[in-house]
């Protein structure tokens, strides 16, 4: 179980993320989605992706060199919050912060249908930022450009000992603060 959770983790702090649309419907600032492991991420259908021999779907977008060229690796942003489950605090755990891309996106589909994809391309980890949550579940990235990211993370929970998946998109502006709660 820890070494799916880690290899959805690594995913996605290695590749970025996008689901399908990086905006937001009028006078909503962000998505939270939290899909069970195992189960499908809304409007989902079955695939014909077959893991390899390591359980890891093949990725099937290439890298986007000339759109991460385009993204900034560093900025004036920053983003805080808590990572409970059940109401419990998660401690010591990861948290990344990656680009919407439509080679993040990919990976970010994937997590979120319990799924873990093949390593990313190495380039992508210049634009991608972790951290670890401290003994009361607290996170902060400093130094974040502006745009549009996934804040991700996964914990066991406690009480039922499934692997919970947290995706939220979140946009950022030039020295904008944002507080979230990934919480399950």
């Amino acid at each position: 179980m820890t070494r799916g959770i880690l290899l959805a983790l690594l995913g996605l702090s290695l590749a970025g993320c996008q689901i399908i649309e990086p905006r937001y419907p009028a006078g909503q600032s962000e998505r939270v989605e939290v899909i069970e492991r195992g189960t499908e991420a809304p409007g989902e259908t079955e695939r014909a992706e077959r893991p390899s021999s390591d359980g890891r779907v093949a990725r099937q977008v290439a890298f986007p060199a000339d759109e991460y060229a385009a993204l900034e690796k560093r900025g004036s942003a920053a983003i805080s919050g808590r990572l409970t489950i059940g109401g419990r605090p998660m401690a010591g755990r990861p948290v990344a912060v990656a680009p919407v891309t439509t080679y993040s996106a990919e990976a970010a589909e994937q997590a979120l249908a319990g799924r873990a994809v093949a390593p990313a391309d190495p380039r992508a980890r210049a634009y991608t930022h972790t951290t670890r949550t401290d003994a009361d579940g607290r996170f902060r990235l400093n130094g974040l450009p502006a745009g549009e990211f996934y804040v991700s993370s996964s914990a066991e929970d406690p009480v039922s000992g499934e692997t919970r998946v947290i995706i939220q998109q979140v946009s950022l502006g030039n020295g904008q603060t944002r507080r979230l709660e990934l919480s399950r």
